[in-house]
């Protein structure tokens, strides 16, 4: 059995939202880089260990309106202090829940991940938002970029560590709690799209 980071195992969790299932891949690995070797199969992230995924999210931070405003200096290009961010991170999770990290971050991912979105449509020379549904594959990839978001939001220009604010971000969306930037961004979403239906 291979154990993430050599520490933690993924056997016996399960992904709890049947939209989600096929789309968060536990398939773990010691090192959480498999250098793109999926690539070249359809959905390919879908067969990318989830804690990789996060990885590559927390690479390139602050995409918020095509600009990097928060970067706070950890998107080096070096993977491995972004290996060891994440591995910081779990072993924080664990410490204060007594819990399996793997298991509290694929819970977060769930709770964090937004069901419907809203799309501008062009109708006679105006625009109206329409509420649509979310992908399953977006859906990880939002609740991600949200979460990735979060962290960078709480450490950038303050004294809390990357590490300590990326704990505090899953544990947030892992108890449903708003102070989660992920929630709180989930919840907004899916009330502007209950408005324009």
């Amino acid at each position: 059995m291979v154990l993430s980071f050599n520490r933690w195992s993924a056997e016996g969790i399960k992904v709890t939202d049947p939209g989600l299932k096929d789309y968060i891949s536990l398939a773990t690995s010691v090192v959480a880089s498999t250098g793109g070797r999926n690539a070249k199969l359809r959905f390919h992230r879908s067969k990318t260990f989830i804690v990789e995924r996060l990885v590559g999210k927390l690479m390139v931070p602050g995409h918020k309106g095509k600009k990097h405003n928060r970067s706070s200096g950890h998107n080096t290009g070096k993977k491995v202090h972004t290996l060891k961010l994440v591995e910081s991170a779990f072993t924080i999770i664990e410490q204060r829940t007594k819990k399996n990290p793997l298991e509290v971050f694929v819970k977060a991912i769930e709770n964090a991940a937004p069901r419907e979105e809203i799309i501008s449509i062009e109708y006679g020379g105006a625009r109206y938002p329409k509420a649509v549904e979310c992908a399953p594959q977006r859906r990880v990839d939002v609740a991600l970029r949200f979460f990735v978001q979060g962290t960078y939001t709480r450490c950038f220009d303050k004294k809390v560590s990357a590490e300590h604010a990326l704990a505090d971000e899953i544990l947030s969306a892992f108890q449903s709690n708003a102070n989660s930037l992920a929630i709180a961004r989930k919840l907004e979403i899916e009330r502007q799209a209950d408005s324009s239906r």
